[in-house]
């Protein structure tokens, strides 16, 4: 059998149809492999107040805000900006990010809502 019969041969569509079809069943898995990170406000402060993040990669951050008053998780370096809800969590898409420092700060409590995401 030549390239070209092998290539057309019915025996080979299957072949496709099967990498089609593990390609969208992997789809979901490549999509939780996404990186996974958390920050907690308590006491109007953030915790870790630095967090470390592969560059390059979108990941997920969770903001859980134990604190019983809102907080605003803002961030002019990462283009985000959204309300925490006392007691209630939030989930922020971020990246991929380049390597380097990302500020982000509690709008409500400045002073002492302070962190930074480090992509390396």
């Amino acid at each position: 059998m030549n390239l070209s019969q092998h290539l057309n041969s019915p025996y080979r569509q299957p072949s496709a149809l099967a990498l089609a079809i593990a390609a969208m069943l992997c789809a979901p898995a490549a999509m939780a492999a996404d990186g996974e990170y958390a920050l907690t406000i308590q006491d109007h402060r953030f915790q870790p107040t630095e967090l470390v993040v592969p560059a390059g990669k979108k990941i997920r951050l969770s903001v859980e805000n134990r604190d019983t008053t809102p907080e605003e998780f803002e961030s002019h370096d990462l283009n985000r900006e959204k309300i925490i809800a006392g007691k209630s969590t939030i989930t922020i898409y971020v990246g991929p990010l380049t390597p380097g420092r990302y500020r982000f700060y509690g709008e409500y409590n400045e002073k002492t809502a302070q962190g930074f995401i480090v992509a390396q």
